[in-house]
């Protein structure tokens, strides 16, 4: 446990390396927690929920450490974003690692699966990740690893008691499962017990659907 009592991270050698080479190109990341996002977007009239391990310590308890803060918002409300963050946030579009600033000259983003940074200026670290979630025809919510899995927002999303809205765990872990990554097997363990049958179910025939031979799969039918 570190001194937050949050335990540590599980990582392999590779994905250190990783992130060492990715640090080196793109620059250091001092990432906002839940609590401070909230703040920074209090008054931000549009829907928005963290995602990731930040997702499920929150669903389920379980403490560890964090690389960074993800949140999400449909991507139909980047301009509103970019709107609202101007003059205290530099927002950057990050299309499969090609970035570029959003503001008056780029309003919004061409690749609504694409992702936000967020910093202060050229001498600050990135401080938030946002993979943006393409909306459906008639402007829900989509699931980007799940064909046709089109909802509302708050069947999705849960609000937890700091007032701060979450993806519900089971899409969270959905959307972990693809990576296959050592920090995300206690994220798996934390949320099991925890999950009512029926989301339990749904996530067992979602990865069936999107990873047969995953390896997940037989946990979930134990």
């Amino acid at each position: 446990m570190d001194s937050a009592g949050r335990a540590p991270l599980v990582r392999t050698q590779d994905e250190v390396a990783a992130d060492e080479e990715f640090f080196s190109v793109y620059g250091p990341w001092a990432p906002l927690t839940p609590a401070e996002v909230a703040r920074e977007l209090a008054g931000f009239d549009r829907p928005w929920w963290v995602v990731g391990g930040w997702a499920i310590e929150a669903a389920t308890g379980y403490r560890r450490e964090h690389e960074d803060t993800d949140i999400s918002l449909l991507s139909s409300d980047v301009p509103a974003l970019v709107e609202f963050l101007a003059g205290r946030w530099h927002v950057w579009n990050n299309v499969d690692g090609v970035l570029h600033p959003l503001g008056e000259r780029w309003t919004d983003v061409d690749e609504p699966d694409s992702q936000l940074w967020l910093r202060r200026d050229a001498s600050s670290p990135w401080v938030l990740d946002i993979p943006l979630t393409p909306v459906s025809a008639d402007g829900r919510w989509t699931n980007k690893r799940v064909a046709g899995h089109v909802a509302e927002i708050d069947e999705v999303t849960w609000v937890a008691a700091d007032g701060i809205r979450y993806l519900r765990p089971e899409i969270v872990l959905a959307y972990k499962a693809r990576l296959r990554r050592p920090k995300d097997e206690p994220d798996l363990e934390a949320t099991l017990p925890v999950l009512p049958r029926g989301r339990l179910a749904w996530l067992s025939t979602t990865l069936r659907e999107i990873d047969p031979g995953h390896p997940w799969i037989s946990r979930l039918q134990s």
